[in-house]
C-alpha cells in the first residue's frame, strides 16, 4: 500500500471517505503481492492495483458496494480463485488465487489511519475543511488531532460560516497549525478572530489590502482596519454574485490584466450589472 499512501493522504486532507482493497493472502501465480491495494473514493475515482488487471473491475465494484454501505459498513474479504469449470467466470486467468480484505475508511473517525499515511508520505498537508463540497464535517476537537499528525501544517477553513465550532477552534489551535480562511466574504471576521492567512480566490484582486489586512490581524492589530475588512468583503460578495471564477475573470479583464474573460461551459459569462458591480466595489477599496 505504500505506493499509493502519498495520495491516500491526500484524499484524507481533503476529509474524502474511501475504500481500501488490500491483497492479505495469494496462491500460484498470483499477480501482486500480499500488500498491494487498490483504493476508490465517493467519486469512483481509483489509485492503485490488486491483480494487474485480471479482478480489477470486480474489486472496483467491491470497494464501490462497501462505500454506499456508509460509514458503518462492514469489512469485507473476498476470495478469486482459479478452476477449469469457471476460469473466465472468476476473473483471475493466471492459474493463481487471492485473498482481498476490503474496509471504508472515514479520515473523520479514523485519525490512526491518516497518522499512518502521514508517517509514510513525507508531503505537507493542509486539510481541505469544505463540508458543503466533501459531506464531512470535522468539529473542532477532529481538527486539533489531524495538526498533532506528523505533516499536517494547517487548514483550509470554509465552512460556509462562522460558528460555536469556528470560534473554538480559533479560540485554542496548537502551535505551528495555520488556520487559513477559505470562504471569501468570511475572510475578514475569520482573520479578526485568529486565523492566520486565506486561500482566497477574490484576493486576485486588491491584493495588496488583503496581504496587509491578513498580517495586521496576525500582529493583534485587526480592529483598526475594521473599515478595510467590510469594504474587502463587500468586494467578495460581489465577485461571487455569480458562479465563480465568472466574475473575478470578467473583471480582471476589464482590468487588463488577463487577455480573455471567457469561461467554458457550463458556466456563462455574467451580466453587465454583475461586472459593473464589483469593478465599483474594487474601486471603493482604499
Amino acid at each position: 500500500m505504500l505506493d499509493i499512501a502519498d495520495e491516500l493522504y491526500r484524499w484524507c486532507g481533503l476529509g474524502r471517505p474511501f475504500a481500501v482493497a488490500t491483497v492479505v493472502a495469494t496462491g500460484g501465480s498470483a499477480p501482486r503481492q500480499p500488500g498491494a491495494a487498490l483504493a476508490v473514493d465517493g467519486g469512483g475515482d481509483a489509485i492503485g492495483s490488486v491483480s494487474g488487471g485480471c479482478v480489477e473491475g470486480a474489486v472496483y465494484e467491491l470497494c464501490q458496494e462497501v462505500l454506499a454501505a456508509g460509514p458503518d459498513a462492514a469489512a469485507v474479504l473476498q476470495h478469486f480463485g482459479y478452476s477449469d469449470e469457471d476460469a473466465f467466470a472468476v476473473g483471475l486467468t493466471c492459474g493463481g488465487e487471492i485473498d482481498i480484505f476490503v474496509q471504508r475508511i472515514d479520515p473523520a473517525v479514523r485519525p490512526e489511519v491518516v497518522a499512518a499515511l502521514a508517517a509514510a508520505g513525507p508531503v505537507p498537508l493542509i486539510v481541505y475543511h469544505v463540508p458543503y463540497r466533501t459531506g464531512q464535517p470535522l468539529t473542532a476537537r477532529t481538527l486539533r488531532e489531524l495538526a498533532a499528525l506528523p505533516g499536517v501544517t494547517g487548514v483550509k477553513y470554509a465552512t460556509g460560516g462562522i460558528d460555536a465550532e469556528t470560534v473554538d477552534l480559533l479560540g485554542d489551535h496548537p502551535d505551528g497549525f495555520e488556520i487559513l480562511a477559505g470562504d471569501d466574504i468570511f475572510a475578514p471576521a475569520l482573520f479578526a478572530l485568529g486565523a492566520t492567512g486565506g486561500i482566497l480566490a477574490s484576493a486576485h484582486l486588491a491584493t495588496a489590502r488583503w496581504a496587509e489586512l491578513a498580517e495586521a490581524a496576525a500582529k493583534g492589530d485587526a480592529k483598526g482596519d475594521t473599515a478595510l475588512g467590510h469594504r474587502l468583503a463587500a468586494l467578495a460578495a460581489a465577485l461571487f454574485r455569480a458562479p465563480n471564477p465568472t466574475v473575478i475573470k470578467a473583471v480582471l479583464h476589464a482590468e487588463g490584466r488577463i487577455p480573455t474573460p471567457d469561461v467554458r461551459l457550463p458556466l456563462l459569462p455574467p451580466t453587465p450589472a454583475t461586472v459593473d458591480d464589483a469593478l465599483t466595489r474594487l474601486r471603493l477599496v482604499p
